[in-house]
């Protein structure tokens, strides 16, 4: 019963181009953990009772809006449904993690050290090798590079078919990037690997993000650029952070320039609002820096 109307309320966000995969499968938890005790609607104590089961406040805090969220959509057509009251678990979103820029050479280093990841002699390594780069030179998200087919390489770029909310862009590449994924399709012709991913492992198919983020986070902590297991450090995301860093530092510390650029930046991240590109300023003191500098220059100007 509770399924039936999870499917409908799942299909209803994802109608409206939300991807929607994390709620659904919450809500699946939800609805065999009450499901376990012949629940047929939604009720507050049985809600706080999952969300007590969490690993972490956290945990406990997305579960609870997520059911919340959720037995509003059922109470709406049944008043059986119990809606418990908003906030009960905390209304804190988790911090966003402060972005760690990567320097060039360590960009290559990774890059280097991923050609010696198992197993050897086969396409694996270079596909880490190459993926990794593409990461550091477009500022795609992981799950847009490992998404990319071999037909998305075309003359005017790479075009990016599984970006965020289901939305579609082309991005530009510069020559040397070109030339770089057409040595690894070479790679793959030698290797005689298969398969219709642009990247791929022995199997033929693209590695998972999970796997791709392990990689990463390994080879990072091998190289000494990430402490021990348990701590906070680098991690693959930041090679976008880096991208969209540098892109901003390279912009002239203009107000109208820099409103173009933010613009511009916000379409081929691919991001949803261009607020969501404003965020970079934070991790961009040199810009935040001559900002700072040319406000004051103008304030001044403006007294006088």
């Amino acid at each position: 019963m509770l399924n039936m109307h999870i499917s409908r309320y799942v299909t209803l966000h994802r109608s409206l181009g939300r991807k929607y995969s994390e709620q659904d499968r919450m809500l699946r938890q939800y609805a065999a953990y009450a499901e376990g005790f012949g629940d047929r609607h939604t009720q507050v104590q049985r809600i706080y009772d999952w969300c007590h089961s969490s690993s972490s406040q956290y945990v406990a805090r997305r579960r609870f809006d997520t059911a919340r969220n959720f037995s509003l959509f059922a109470h709406a057509e049944d008043s059986s449904h119990e809606v418990p009251p908003a906030g009960v678990f905390g209304r804190g979103k988790r911090p966003r993690p402060t972005p760690i820029i990567i320097d060039p050479d360590q960009v290559r280093a990774i890059m280097t050290a991923a050609l010696d990841v198992p197993p050897q002699g086969t396409i694996s390594p270079y596909t880490y090798h190459y993926l990794f780069g593409l990461l550091a030179a477009t500022g795609l998200r992981i799950s847009e590079a490992l998404a990319l087919q071999c037909s998305d390489l075309v003359e005017d770029g790479l075009i990016v078919r599984n970006g965020k909310f289901g939305k579609q862009r082309l991005i530009a590449l510069q020559p040397s990037t070109r030339q770089a994924l057409e040595a690894y399709l070479a790679l793959r012709e030698k290797h005689a690997a298969r398969g219709n991913d642009l990247f791929v492992t022995i199997r033929g198919r693209a590695p998972h993000k999970v796997r791709a983020h392990v990689v990463f986070v390994r080879l990072a902590r091998l190289l000494g650029y990430r402490g021990p297991t348990g701590t906070a450090g680098m991690r693959l995301h930041d090679l976008r952070h880096t991208f969209a860093v540098r892109s901003l530092e390279s912009c002239p510390p203009d107000r109208e320039a820099i409103a173009h650029h933010m613009a511009g930046l916000s379409v081929y991240l691919g991001h949803v609002s261009v607020a969501n590109t404003y965020w970079y300023l934070e991790a961009t003191p040199v810009l935040l820096r001559d900002i700072a500098a040319a406000s004051e220059q103008l304030y001044r100007g403006e007294a006088a």
